[in-house]
């Protein structure tokens, strides 16, 4: 059986520039915890918009993780 695990990466810490005008948005954080998460023993199994605005900018994503859960006596 597979235990589950949900981390929310929040969005609105984003930055960075487009090269079409305007700013452009690029996260970080993700990166980070999908290693603390491997190191951990867990594996990334996907991601989920948590909260998104009316124009379609996703403020938060839940970072699905997964792993084999102990054997249950």
């Amino acid at each position: 059986m597979l235990q589950y695990e949900f981390e929310t990466v929040d969005c609105d810490n984003a930055s960075g520039y487009s090269l079409f005008g305007g700013v452009g948005l690029e996260t970080t954080r993700h990166r980070e915890i999908i290693c603390r998460r491997a190191a951990e023993g867990w594996r990334y199994a996907g991601s989920i918009p948590r909260s998104q605005r009316a124009g379609g900018f996703i403020e938060t994503v839940d970072l699905v993780f997964e792993r084999e859960a102990a054997p249950e006596e």
